[in-house]
């Protein structure tokens, strides 16, 4: 990416949230926090009223505002490919909203953009597992962000697969993520006084109650990384090139894969593994494109491996 471009994106960036931190920006585009400050300065010198405090991060001043964003032919057929699996794999108030999102995105797309998506609208399909054809979730993903977003307790009607029993619980929603082809919620039961994850298409109904909480709980991110501590999992980060990514699609749910982002030509891909040896063995197979970021353990062993083995095929290239 140029500069011209990244200082638009990095514009774009800031339009996006209200507070904007310079280490979010260069972990995006893989940058150092010294360009960051020169880009957002350059942005500063053709108008662009920015503030920034020191600690917190960066905003545009309230009120203004800068013309539509106009997409790429890229931008807008991931828009597209988003919006199969929104349908595929949330419930119907998701779907219903992301179409009405989709239909305004359309709306300010340039024509030959908008010829494109009709043309390749059916060339792009994403098909359930057999375990996805299976599940339901009721259509409660929307109520349940609603009420994380104004903090609302929750009452549901959940069924436990292990005791086979119905129980109505109030629970402070405090995340949701998607994992093995199921939706599941993690919230504070206020029955149990502890976190428990719910399967979304276990709850059978949701009331969102007036009471609100206002409990400190930890972020979904940290309560995972907690998780994976107390049931002896390892937390382990590892960056690979995107060329080859398609080719660990599968393999990673495997390996424990919990969630991904892009980092410039990389992509930041997060696991929970309850083998670190199995993990190293698996990381063996593409390692030459990727990198360990943590933790250190894995890093040893991995070169422990490539050690092992490069000795025994000198070896064996020295009997010859």
């Amino acid at each position: 990416m140029n500069r011209i471009d990244r200082v638009s994106a990095i514009l774009i960036q800031l339009q996006s949230r209200r507070v904007v931190k310079a280490i979010d920006i260069a972990e995006r585009f893989g940058i150092s926090l010294r360009t960051v400050y020169r880009d957002v300065k350059t942005l500063e010198e053709a108008g662009i009223p920015i503030i920034g405090e020191a600690g917190v991060g960066y905003s545009i001043m309230d009120g203004y505002r800068l013309p539509p964003v106009m997409f790429t032919r890229e931008e807008a057929t991931a828009f597209l490919t988003a919006e199969k699996f929104v349908e595929k794999l949330t419930d119907a108030s998701t779907t219903e909203h992301y179409k009405s999102a989709m239909y305004k995105i359309r709306a300010i797309l340039k024509t030959a953009e908008k010829n494109l998506l009709e043309d390749i609208d059916s060339k792009i399909e994403v098909l359930k597992s057999h375990s996805q054809l299976r599940v339901d979730n009721k259509d409660h993903i929307q109520t349940l962000l609603n009420s994380m977003a104004h903090k609302n307790i929750i009452t549901i009607d959940y069924f436990a697969s292990h005791s086979q029993q119905h129980t109505k619980r109030d629970i402070e929603p405090i995340g949701i993520f998607y994992k093995d082809s199921y939706w599941h919620l993690i919230a504070y039961c206020r029955m149990r006084r502890d976190y428990r994850d719910f399967r979304i298409d276990r709850i059978d109904n949701v009331l969102v109650t007036s009471r609100v909480f206002d409990n400190k709980h930890p972020t979904l991110k940290a309560y995972i990384a907690q998780t994976a501590k107390d049931r002896e999992l390892e937390l382990v980060i590892i960056q690979v090139d995107k060329s080859i990514t398609s080719h660990l699609e599968f393999q990673k749910y495997y390996s424990g894969f919990v969630s991904e982002k892009a980092i410039g030509d990389q992509i930041e891909m997060t696991f929970l593994t309850m083998s670190l040896e199995g993990f190293a063995r698996w990381f063996m197979m593409f390692g030459d494109q990727a990198e360990i970021i943590s933790p250190e353990s894995l890093k040893e062993r991995v070169s422990n491996l490539a050690a092992i083995i490069a000795q025994k095929n000198l070896q064996l290239t020295n009997s010859y």
